[in-house]
């Protein structure tokens, strides 16, 4: 029962990309509307990372754990993204600048991105725990705009609507697939090892957020994101503790 209520709440996570894919397709909502809501989901995802992922994997492995799943995930995201980004460079850009990329490609890095926070939702159910629905709506609120930002750069590029919301359909299940399988395959791991995944998880979610999320923000809505991005941060802290 457990597994199948961590695969709901990756789907629930996974399910607002294709939110925003559909708004993307049938909205045409301003670049600094995109950003701000990017910057918001940013802020809260930076603080779940670090109450939720990285301080549940302290307490479960210390200090030396969960720093080398943390520097593992980094190193994984960063090797995993240059390899993509060869290929599809701009893949969750808004402005059409997908053209001419890989479309495996394309779909690749969109399961890179959501996989991590889709174990991590799956894993803190193991041992009787209970999700954290500030992690979940921090994953809800990094989707949407990107799933917003891709869509309504890859319909500018040619592809069709059918295309996307398979890409973005195909990934909410993966991410739904991801928490499940989470869950089932580490439930009887030690202590050790699920510090390793959540911190593995949280390394691999900042390294996104720096390297992609973020500048596109800045890019598209100014020095503003960076107040907005604390705010969210502000929330996410308040809420996880009055959790």
């Amino acid at each position: 029962m457990e597994a199948l209520l961590a695969g709901f709440w990756g789907f629930v996570g996974g399910i607002s990309l294709l939110v925003g894919a559909l708004v993307g397709l049938c909205a045409e909502a301003s670049q600094r509307v995109i950003s701000i809501v990017m910057a918001i989901g940013a802020g809260v995802l930076i603080s779940s990372v670090a109450f939720e992922l990285m301080e549940e994997a302290y307490r479960e492995g210390g200090f030396d754990t969960p720093a080398i799943g943390l520097l593992l995930g980094a190193v994984a995201y960063f090797a995993a993204d240059w390899a993509v980004s060869r290929h599809a460079k701009h893949r969750k850009r808004s402005q059409g600048q997908q053209e001419g990329g890989s479309d495996t490609a394309i779909a690749i890095g969109a399961l890179m991105d959501g996989i991590p926070e889709s174990v991590a939702i799956g894993i803190s159910l193991i041992g009787g725990g209970s999700v954290s629905w500030v992690f979940v709506v921090a994953v809800f609120l990094s989707n949407v705009p990107e799933g917003l930002s891709a869509a309504a750069g890859m319909k500018k590029a040619g592809h069709s609507a059918a295309y996307m919301l398979g890409l973005w359909g195909s990934v909410v299940v993966v991410a739904a697939l991801s928490a499940l399988f989470g869950y089932l395959f580490l439930a009887g791991a030690s202590e050790d090892t699920v510090a390793v995944i959540q911190s593995f998880a949280a390394g691999a979610i900042l390294t996104m957020l720096a390297s992609t999320m973020l500048p596109e923000a800045y890019e598209e809505g100014g020095a503003v994101v960076g107040v907005v991005t604390t705010v969210g941060f502000l929330v996410a802290f308040m809420l996880s503790h009055l959790e």
